[in-house]
């Protein structure tokens, strides 16, 4: 009787990894289904006159200058997008991914976001600080990489200025048509 079931368990979760190596999406550091900007079918494109993608941010746009979010130009939003959002993240943070600044219901019409500042009728959500809007650059060692990430929607999200990157990450589940993303690097050690 004990073989039966401990094999009865082994074969149990036996099927279960296997059905988990079938269902396996690709996530990325917000837990959003990703799109790889390598993808031909992506369309977006995420830039900023302030640095290259792989390049360090300038310290005024961090915690050592004037602590304002940098200028953001978007390309390519598909046709179909009701919104954007736009998430900015340090996955090296010490206690885990920051997250430094959440944006929602930006209109598809939006070509940039200008340096300090947030974009008519959009909506900035709570950040790792407690509070809602830009949390600059401040890595406490070493080199930092920050995420300005930004997806099409196939809706507005019914979310307002309290939601986390939690409530954030469920509203936009299922409705993301587009991905493209930006890394900056920051350190205090330059």
């Amino acid at each position: 009787m004990k073989k039966i079931y401990i094999f009865g368990i082994t074969g149990f979760l036996a099927v279960l990894a296997v059905l988990s190596i079938f269902s396996f999406r690709q996530t990325d550091d917000a837990g959003t289904t990703a799109i790889s900007q390598n993808n031909p079918s992506s369309t977006m494109k995420i830039s900023s006159e302030s640095f290259q993608d792989g390049g360090y941010i300038p310290p005024k746009f961090t915690a050592d200058g004037e602590k304002i979010n940098p200028r953001l130009l978007i390309e390519g939003v598909p046709q179909t997008a009701k919104s954007l959002a736009l998430i900015v993240d340090d996955p090296d943070a010490p206690s885990g991914t920051f997250i430094h600044w959440t944006v929602w219901n930006i209109s598809p019409a939006v070509a940039e976001i200008a340096e300090n500042s947030v974009p008519a009728q959009a909506v900035q959500g709570i950040t790792s600080d407690g509070e809602p809007g830009y949390v600059p650059p401040a890595p406490p060692n070493g080199t930092h990489r920050y995420f300005f990430k930004i997806y099409a929607l196939d809706t507005e999200l019914d979310l307002d200025e309290s939601a986390r990157i939690s409530d954030l990450i469920s509203a936009m589940e299922g409705h993301t048509i587009d991905k493209a993303e930006l890394v900056g690097l920051y350190s205090r050690n330059n």
